[in-house]
């Protein structure tokens, strides 16, 4: 199971895990903020430390992954037209693919400032 960790004090973060949620219909991601109980328990704070505090995921094979490579991971598990963009991503380099996930990441503190609460709950968003 893939699990995807966002900053749950993040508006930008926390509407990225709900658009993943709704475009991901198998129930093969569970999400949980990085604040979370579920994310102490499963990462190490020697790892925790090391984490940048906007997404990341953590594959079925227990691999950490951040940045774009994250976003990368996130689209082949949902739909097909979004499976497909994730490929053509593919074919940037990974600097390149970094430094765009880092100008959006600057940025999002002043975006959405607060998570919205009043969409129905999903029982896959883990505490």
């Amino acid at each position: 199971m893939t699990r995807l960790f966002y900053d749950g004090s993040c508006g930008y973060c926390h509407g990225m895990a709900r658009f993943v949620a709704r475009r991901e219909r198998t129930g093969a991601i569970r999400f949980a903020p990085l604040g979370g109980e579920t994310f102490a328990d499963l990462i190490s704070l020697d790892r925790q430390r090391s984490l940048p505090d906007s997404l990341v995921v953590l594959t079925a094979g227990n691999e950490l992954l951040v940045r774009s490579a994250a976003v990368l991971h996130l689209l082949q598990r949902m739909g097909p037209a979004w499976r497909f963009w994730g490929q053509v991503l593919t074919w940037i380099p990974g600097f390149i693919r970094d430094a765009a996930y880092d100008l959006i990441a600057r940025h999002r503190p002043t975006r959405l400032a607060c998570p919205r609460e009043d969409q129905p709950r999903d029982e896959r968003f883990d505490p």
